[in-house]
């Protein structure tokens, strides 16, 4: 007994000495992960780029607000956390941070006055950028950006998440070594995995949370690594199962979404239309070519056998009679106009539903937001004009969204959990505010 008393004081012991490290121990930043030469110089237009592959300004920039000045809100399990000033400004952004304090922050969530960066700040997976982007990023945001004087809104998160010092110890479980590490010779898929493990950060909303709300790997050896994930209420498909789009769909037409925020099968909606409108439509042809590749190479077989026949669907739509399901009927009232009875809507226009990765995805969580609030597909270079879906919440009661929403993910091949009243009500009054609708 006396051993197992001892035994348990000196495991209390232990805890204090790790409590009071990371409480007290300075952090040490991560050093440079290449030497350049005392003259090196950013290459012309390097900055602005490497700004485009990490999607800076989806962040960093609120809705109507300043270009990079913050006070963008995002929605954490946590609680709600606020995007900072990254523009020069000295007093309210980043014009006093030196080279090294500028790559802690992008390579262990360190501010400059020594505290930490919640992990909404994706150094996850910038701690893989090469220190010629962060050298390309840092001249951008102190030479290149106007600097803007705003105080944005200070994130304030409930005990004991408020407490920063405790990111250390997450920092320790989470955190995987710096520095980018290819497993391939091919050039072209080792870049690719750059930009997607890397700038990109791909796997922040695209790979699964682990128990620590860590990223449940940051590279293709981890089997969970963009299996799918949600972020602030949005559903992020999996990337590379047997029915990702990785897997069933052409370079081509992945490279068409990346550019455009559409293609012949999907639109992007949600937090990817933020991706596609400030980063990837500005990606060069090689480097999307790159990534796409890359998608490509660590995609599961495809399985494209259809689970259901579709022709019963379609046959229900086609004949509408009194006593159709109610799903069918709010389905023809409100969605077949565009998407019509086959539910393969009209390339680059209306997505398809048939087969759809978010009406079949394992939560119904972004099928239900688009119902109740509608969706664009961003403006790009090459695709301008902006198509939106109109929002259908203010005219659909919980009942009716869960009818219609049951009926997609249940319709022509998709084959996916049916959903209740109960799962729509906390979404219509999270973005809203309105109590729930009933009949």
């Amino acid at each position: 007994m006396l051993t197992f008393l001892r035994l348990l004081l000196g495991l209390a012991l232990v805890g204090v000495v790790v409590a009071l490290a990371m409480i007290l121990v300075p952090h040490r930043p991560t050093p440079p992960l290449a030497v350049l030469p005392a003259d090196y110089e950013v290459p012309s237009g390097a900055g602005e780029y490497a700004m485009y592959l990490g999607d800076c300004a989806a962040c960093h920039t609120a809705e109507g607000g300043e270009r990079f000045a913050g006070g963008r809100p995002i929605e954490s399990p946590l609680g709600t956390i606020y995007s900072t000033n990254i523009t020069p400004d000295p007093e309210t952004g980043i014009g006093r941070y030196t080279l090294d304090q500028f790559r802690a922050a992008l390579y262990d969530g360190i501010r400059a006055d020594g505290a930490h960066l919640y992990p909404a700040m994706p150094y996850e997976n910038y701690r893989k950028l090469t220190e010629e982007d962060v050298r390309a990023l840092y001249h951008y945001f102190t030479e290149e950006v106007a600097p803007v004087r705003h105080q944005g809104t200070e994130t304030s998160l409930p005990f004991p998440f408020n407490q920063r010092w405790g990111i250390r110890a997450w920092n320790w479980v989470a955190l995987a070594q710096p520095g980018f590490r290819p497993n391939t010779e091919d050039p072209q898929i080792a870049r690719g995995a750059y930009l997607v493990e890397g700038p990109g950060h791909c796997g922040a909303c695209h790979t699964p949370r682990n128990l620590v709300m860590a990223q449940d790997g940051t590279d293709a050896s981890s089997q969970a690594f963009l299996r799918g994930g949600e972020i602030d209420g949005w559903t992020a498909p999996d990337l590379r199962g047997r029915k990702s789009p990785g897997a069933l769909w052409s370079a081509e037409q992945l490279k068409m979404l990346f550019a455009s925020g559409r293609s012949a099968h999907a639109a992007v909606t949600g937090e990817m239309s933020l991706v596609v409108e400030e980063s990837t439509q500005h990606w060069t042809e090689s480097d999307l070519d790159a990534m796409v590749a890359y998608l490509k190479s660590i995609a599961d077989p495809a399985d494209p056998r259809p689970v259901r026949d579709p022709a019963p669907t379609i046959a229900l739509l086609t004949h509408p009679t009194q006593d159709m399901p109610l799903g069918a009927r709010l389905y023809l009232d409100n969605c077949g106009a565009c998407h019509f009875v086959s539910g393969k809507g009209a390339d680059e226009v209306f997505p398809e539903l048939d087969g759809n990765f978010l009406v079949n995805a394992p939560s119904p969580t972004g099928l239900i937001e688009v119902i109740l609030h509608g969706s664009t597909a961003p403006s790009t270079e090459i695709r301008p004009y902006r198509l939106r879906m109109p929002d259908f919440g203010h005219r659909l009661s919980d009942e009716e969204v869960a009818e219609l929403a049951t009926f997609l993910r249940q319709a022509w091949t998709n084959d996916a959990d049916p959903v209740t009243a109960a799962t729509v009500a906390p979404l219509r009054k999270s973005r809203t505010g309105e109590a729930s609708a009933s009949n």
